[in-house]
């Protein structure tokens, strides 16, 4: 973590290039103008069309924080437009390469020796360069071709920096602006920190690899490179050495006698395998980390940003898919409802009458036609409309699915996702309620109800003795409490009105039999007494086309 120093110098930095690149209404909103200089806190007015390309200079600008935050953006077209998502899917993660002297200093820090004397060969000139790692070729003492990636000397440092700060940003955005108080923004700032971090630690990424080699142990079409734990620590990691071509390489490819056809079914293949079948699968698999090996099988890069979809989720998307396939739009927003992407106060008539738009334009299409990517397109947009935000799950899969459908129709341009994939997903779906694994969820309630039952009398008895002693409290969360006591003042004056006009009318006709039959009186008591009961019978109209047709 950073010192407070540091923190508060590196917040008035990033303030200060916000301001510069014209995002100084947002610091204004966030109550942030404090960090910047005289001279800074002057607005300058910005043309909207270029604001998307001053955004993506901006993260640029700040960092690998930034360009990382910019890519994570670039697949929530659920929460931004599609001229943002376009500039955010052109940042650039390049770095100039980290001189050798560093490169070695790391590898004193971490494994106790320089590369020099760990490895064989070490190629000086790094493979690739990002803005927190840098990959090199080596050679281990035995012979075997391997990559290295080094991760940048305190960069680990900075970004724990920034993420602090994200953090205190993504509080003011969810107090002070509308979007925040629709989205969680916070929470998912959190969730890009733990990945952020993730990535950092090299160690999880190399657990990642294991996990993948031991779900495809019996697989013949796939190969999950090795991990060399003895060279490789938190912020080093050492793995085989893949080559072959990649996946969108097609001149490669011919070349080399492979069937693009075979080849782009055995792509989908194995990404439905990992999504449906184990719940965990690779978030970034772009045709650079995607190869074909010489003996056709596909080779898997980089693994240091994966999805997890639980037995939960995984059942709430099945119910929901089923649901679009039977045209069941009421069943399609009870799922959204229920699985927490739409929120309960929705605006369940206009979401429905948008599913309804939805399902009758796919029913107009043939099997052929239909698209994944377009499918989860149009679901951002929907939910972008509603202002429902998507479990992160849900994008990292959908954006998953839409890179591998792009490259197999790159690879086979009369390649039909939906048709290929149908069958394997009915064969996921009946696996995962057989006999068998409904046996496995039976016991294992068993045995938390057997657990449950034996802890049982201790919580009574520790929930009695709270009573006992005055512990025992509830707390409410009343979410939107000012409209809650807005609408019940409004009822409560209503209330009061009502009585009031009950009581004029009473009075006035108690009044009406005791007032004088002779005299001045006489003359403007009719006339009197005609205007309040008109003005009551007009209130008492009035409060009736209220309880009827008002909607508050």
């Amino acid at each position: 973590m950073c010192t407070k120093s540091q923190y508060r110098s590196r917040y008035k930095e990033i303030t200060t290039i916000l301001s510069r690149n014209g995002f100084g209404w947002l610091l204004a909103e966030l109550h942030l103008r404090g960090f910047l200089p005289w001279r800074e806190r002057l607005d300058r007015q910005t043309n909207a069309d270029t604001q998307a390309i001053r955004l993506r200079h901006t993260l640029e600008e700040l960092g690998p924080t930034f360009i990382k935050l910019g890519q994570i953006l670039s697949t929530r077209s659920d929460l931004l437009p599609p001229n943002y998502i376009q500039e955010l899917e052109k940042l650039q993660d390049d770095a100039p390469p980290v001189p050798l002297e560093q490169i070695t200093a790391v590898f004193l820090n971490e494994l106790g020796q320089s590369p020099q004397e760990i490895f064989a060969e070490f190629d000086p000139e790094p493979l690739a360069t990002a803005s927190i790692g840098q990959v090199h070729a080596a050679c281990l003492p035995d012979g075997t071709d391997v990559v290295v990636k080094i991760q940048r000397p305190g960069v680990a440092h900075t970004v724990n920096c920034d993420l602090q700060i994200l953090a205190d940003m993504a509080r003011k955005v969810a107090r002070y602006t509308q979007f925040g108080q629709t989205h969680d923004v916070e929470g998912m700032a959190q969730e890009f920190a733990f990945t952020l971090r993730c990535e950092l630690n090299y160690t999880r990424e190399g657990q990642n690899a294991d996990h993948f080699r031991q779900m495809f142990a019996q697989d013949a079409d796939i190969h999950i490179p090795k991990v060399y734990w003895d060279y490789s620590s938190e912020r080093v990691i050492v793995m085989e050495r893949l080559r072959g071509h990649k996946i969108n390489d097609l001149e490669a490819l011919d070349a080399a006698g492979f069937d693009r056809q075979e080849i782009a079914a055995k792509n989908v293949r194995l990404m439905l395998e990992q999504i449906f079948a184990h719940g965990f699968f690779h978030a970034d698999p772009h045709p650079g980390n995607v190869y074909v090996l010489a003996d056709g099988r596909i080779g898997l890069l980089d693994y240091g940003m994966v999805g997890r979809l639980d037995d939960e989720m995984q059942a709430s998307l099945t119910r929901l898919f089923m649901a679009l396939g039977q045209g069941d739009s009421e069943r399609m927003l009870d799922e959204l409802i229920q699985s927490g992407i739409a929120h309960s106060n929705v605006n369940r008539a206009a979401l429905k009458r948008d599913l309804d738009h939805m399902i009758i334009c796919y029913a107009d299409k043939s099997v052929s036609d239909l698209s994944a990517t377009r499918l989860f397109n149009e679901l951002t947009d929907l939910a972008r409309s509603h202002n429902m935000t998507l479990p992160s799950e849900l994008v990292m899969m959908a954006r998953t699915m839409s890179i591998s459908e792009g490259v197999s129709l790159t690879l086979d341009p009369d390649f039909q996702f939906v048709p290929f994939t149908r069958p394997y997903l009915q064969e996921y779906w009946f696996k995962k309620r057989s006999p068998l694994e409904i046996n496995k969820k039976v016991l294992l309630g068993m045995m938390e109800m057997a657990e449950f039952s034996l802890t049982l009398p201790r919580r009574i008895t520790r929930l009695t003795s709270q009573l006992e002693r005055g512990e025992l409290g509830v707390k409410i969360d009343v979410r939107d409490l000012d409209q809650t006591m807005s609408q019940m003042e409004k009822m409560v004056n209503r209330l009061i009105i009502a009585i009031l006009i009950s009581a004029l009318v009473i009075g006035l006709s108690q009044f009406s039999h005791m007032a004088p039959t002779e005299g001045v009186i006489q003359d403007y008591a009719g006339l009197f007494f005609e205007i309040a009961f008109i003005l009551a019978a007009l209130m008492g109209v009035w409060l009736i086309f209220k309880a009827i047709f008002a909607k508050d």
